[in-house]
């Protein structure tokens, strides 16, 4: 069972995500807005968390990035509008990803199931450790170090980086990457891959010169 926090101010939205959660057998914990989403990831742990943007008092923007300083925990972002700038700026603060409204429940569901299985897929098996010069990358811990300082990034961009790591040398098309990133269910385009890819090498610094471009292919790392 997995606990999940439904956060939106709309009460009926919430309603219709706990009726088809709970038959799947999760656990749901609601809040109406952003600033209770903080407070009750400050004293709880959950597996994933579902966000509406459009909140009073707090943007699910705002309320991402903040629960962001303490944990990592999965977000899935509901948006009333479709915009790429909505997506770019939710995968900066480190949503793992969309659904606009008005959503299927069903589609909702399989993509929370996606991003919970992706996520335990990870903390799953022996620790395993990768060292290039003074980049480290702790798998089972999901902490990536360079020059012995911990690196901040969105859940996706450790799944991206690891992937990448544990398939090094070896050419990756983007179609690739989605399915195993993002999963087989994926409903975006390569938009997102490229636009995670750059904020990955932002990310690495210096580092960033061991993700190579395959043009009309995809990415490889060289390390």
């Amino acid at each position: 069972m997995s606990k999940l926090l439904v956060v939106d101010d709309e009460e009926k939205i919430r309603e219709i995500i706990k009726k088809y959660a709970v038959f799947e057998g999760h656990q749901v914990v609601e809040a109406a807005n952003g600033l209770d989403a903080i407070e009750l990831c400050r004293k709880n742990t959950f597996d994933i968390i579902i966000l509406d943007i459009m909140m009073p008092e707090l943007d699910g923007f705002s309320t991402c990035k903040q629960i962001r300083l303490s944990q990592n925990t999965p977000v899935l972002m509901l948006s009333a509008r479709g915009e790429e700038y909505d997506k770019i700026h939710g995968f900066e603060v480190g949503v793992d990803d969309y659904v606009v409204k008005p959503f299927s429940p069903k589609e909702l569901m399989m993509r929370l199931n996606a991003i919970l299985k992706r996520t335990s897929n990870y903390t799953d098996g022996e620790a395993n450790v990768f060292e290039l010069d003074t980049l480290k990358v702790n798998f089972t811990a999901r902490i990536v170090y360079i020059n012995g300082k911990q690196i901040d990034m969105t859940p996706k961009e450790y799944d991206l980086l690891f992937y990448l790591v544990k398939n090094r040398g070896i050419a990756l098309t983007r179609e690739k990457l989605i399915n195993n990133v993002w999963g087989y269910d994926f409903f975006g385009d390569e938009r997102t891959l490229d636009t995670h890819i750059k904020l990955l090498r932002h990310d690495l610094g210096d580092y960033s010169r061991y993700i190579t471009t395959l043009r009309g292919v995809g990415y490889r790392f060289e390390g």
